[in-house]
């Protein structure tokens, strides 16, 4: 993970915007064909595939994963190179268009590396799960970690939000979005930070752990 960190600090705080969207999941359902539920990834970069194909980015794994396993869902990619947590506040309510059943958020690597206040991040993440919650939605909250040119007090106060907001909120929580691959250079683009394609497949590996019992909870 220190690899990882020290690779953030080189990385430039503001990527192009980018908006992606899973093949097929913002389309308007065909006459007499009604739509699938959809698994909604709010994200950055991460979300995005940045540096990889959009089929090769984690969303679209994912997909291909619900298809294997004989889950119905259209996944939707909602990552936004660049973007912070009040970001993807603003865009919440475009995000979760449609019959959406779970939403991933993989938020807060930005406030991070802009070295944003914890307690805004902290409300940021609240909003969109208590909006999600009010509408049925079920949540799966990714954690995060902060670059530490910023001091270990800031670093483990970052850290912490992530997992007193999920406790709070009782959403399902994976603690690290990129745990097995964070500073790897096998596992990364030539940034150090966003996942190649070997990589993207080891998250999505780790995410469909968390997210398949919440698929498991809505079939039962």
């Amino acid at each position: 993970m220190t690899r990882f960190l020290r690779a953030v600090l080189a990385v430039a705080l503001s990527l192009a915007t980018t908006a992606t969207v899973a093949k097929g999941a913002d389309a308007p359902a065909q006459a007499g064909i009604r739509a699938l539920p959809r698994i909604v990834f709010l994200g950055d970069s991460l979300t995005a595939g940045y540096g990889i194909e959009k089929n090769q980015a984690v969303p679209a794994l994912v997909q291909k994963r619900l298809t294997a396993e004989g889950y119905h869902y259209d996944v939707v990619n909602a990552g936004v190179s660049g973007d912070t947590s009040e970001g993807g506040v603003t865009r919440l309510n475009w995000s979760l268009q449609g019959d959406v059943a779970v939403l991933v958020i993989e938020l807060g690597g930005n406030d991070g590396l802009r070295g944003l206040p914890p307690s805004r991040t902290r409300g940021n993440l609240e909003k969109i799960i208590q909006t999600a919650k009010a509408r049925h939605i079920a949540v799966l909250l990714t954690g995060m970690e902060a670059p530490p040119n910023y001091g270990e007090a800031y670093t483990s106060e970052f850290r912490q939000v992530f997992r007193d907001v999920a406790r709070e909120q009782k959403v399902a929580f994976m603690p690290f979005y990129l745990e097995g691959i964070a500073g790897n250079p096998r596992l990364n683009i030539s940034d150090g930070i966003h996942p190649n394609p070997q990589g993207a497949r080891i998250v999505a590996d780790n995410v469909w752990r968390y997210l398949e019992p919440l698929l498991k909870q809505a079939h039962t």
